[in-house]
């Protein structure tokens, strides 16, 4: 729901910084760089222990276990030779840490610790060295919907239009690997697909391929930056609906738009602050929004996905449930998905309070881009919403790679 090309080195040598190449079916030589396509940013780890991991001691990492599995289940299904990015070694490097996974004790904060200090190893996460980076918040929303346009349900949630074409440069050329464009094909020319101004004036309009009609044009355009949702029905049933594709744009902030605009600092700038001045300003709202060029077309989750008796949440990027204050949305230039993180930020609604923990990159999303960048999932709710919301703190993160 929430993806993104790097230089090198594979070998990691003791508090030695090295830059991590990208996936190669052919290990690199210990010690040599690789040198690949230039990015702004480079991904560059540095060694360390537990120990000097602030906070590791004092977390619950029995509740990380279930969430970590989760992705086991996905990673165990890939060729023990396939790479997982740049960082994540092999698929059969991870056959091991899953397995033992599976035999710790539910509950059992001690024994989990345990196994995460036995099975991988922590590496400081830094952008061309510098280890602070961004995180914000995202959570599940909940919209009042209906099957059929009628009044109050009047703004259209699109399923996959099926011109839109999704091409993976990297098959054309071994120098565009990682990128990928979308679009669609117009007297046997790749173009660009619609903007999010053609959409909203109609270029989708009567082909049927509207999804779900909702009551709000604020709560869409923020269902899209989300990536998923619940809808309740005006027949009282509740819809969860995800993320089927996007239109291939960029995604432009209007949190950022609004800054520029003089009508909020970017100390107040938050999902409420922007929501609040779109409601009080809707004609020149409806223009803000539409400078996000950017697009989401959605599908229906069958069910509620339920486990042991209990809702899970909605499907990440990698194909499994997230898990509320544990799942993390990343880049996928630079991070597989699957692997355990530890953040260290503070908490959004008292940024005086640290926030440190153990959680899964399970997601991504077309505004987390970076080395260090993370995107939070706070479940569904109120209070979801709110640190969701408030969420935009600095912070630094170390990955857990098998120590195979």
């Amino acid at each position: 729901m929430r993806g993104r090309i790097i230089a090198l080195v594979l070998s990691i040598a003791a508090c030695t910084p090295a830059i991590v190449p990208p996936p190669s079916t052919t290990p690199a030589p210990q010690s040599e760089p690789v040198a690949v396509q230039p990015t702004v940013q480079k991904l560059v780890l540095k060694k360390t222990t537990f120990k000097k991991i602030i906070g590791w001691s004092g977390d619950r990492h029995d509740q990380v276990i279930a969430t970590f599995l989760r992705s086991c289940a996905k990673i165990n299904k890939i060729s023990a030779d396939i790479p997982l990015g740049a960082v994540g070694g092999v698929a059969g490097d991870w056959l091991t840490p899953c397995q033992a996974a599976a035999a710790v004790p539910v509950g059992n904060t001690q024994k989990a610790r345990s196994f995460f200090e036995a099975y991988f190893q922590p590496y400081l996460a830094t952008a061309d060295g510098s280890p602070e980076g961004l995180f914000t918040g995202y959570y599940e929303i909940e919209l009042k919907g209906s099957w059929l346009r009628k009044a109050p349900y009047t703004t259209p949630i699109y399923e996959r239009p099926p011109e839109l074409v999704d091409a993976n440069l990297g098959e054309f050329s071994k120098d565009l690997k990682g990128k990928r464009l979308s679009g669609k094909v117009v007297a046997g020319r790749f173009v660009p697909f619609d903007d999010r101004a053609a959409i909203e004036a109609g270029a989708l309009a009567g082909r049927g391929l509207e999804m779900i009609w909702v009551d709000s044009a604020i709560d869409a355009f923020f269902l899209h930056v989300q990536g998923s949702g619940r809808v309740v029905m005006d027949d009282g049933s509740i819809v969860r609906i995800g993320f089927a594709a996007r239109n291939g744009h960029p995604y432009h902030s209007i949190g950022r738009e609004l800054i520029k605009m003089g009508e909020l600092t970017r100390e107040r700038v938050s999902m409420q602050s922007i929501s609040a001045w779109i409601r009080d300003n809707p004609e020149r709202g409806a223009a803000l929004m539409a400078t996000n060029p950017s697009f989401i077309f959605f599908r229906v989750v069958d069910g509620a996905l339920k486990s042991l008796g209990k809702e899970q949440g909605p499907i990440g990027a990698q194909g499994v449930p997230l898990s509320p204050g544990r799942s993390l949305a990343v880049d996928r230039r630079y991070l597989p998905l699957g692997i355990p993180i530890w953040i260290d930020t503070t908490d959004p609604i008292d940024p005086g309070e640290p926030l440190r923990r153990l959680v899964i990159a399970q997601d991504t999303g077309s505004a987390i881009k970076g080395p260090v960048r993370g995107d939070l999932f706070w479940g569904f709710g109120a209070q979801a919403a709110t640190r969701a919301g408030l969420m935009k703190q600095p912070g630094h993160y170390f990955l857990l790679l098998p120590r195979k």
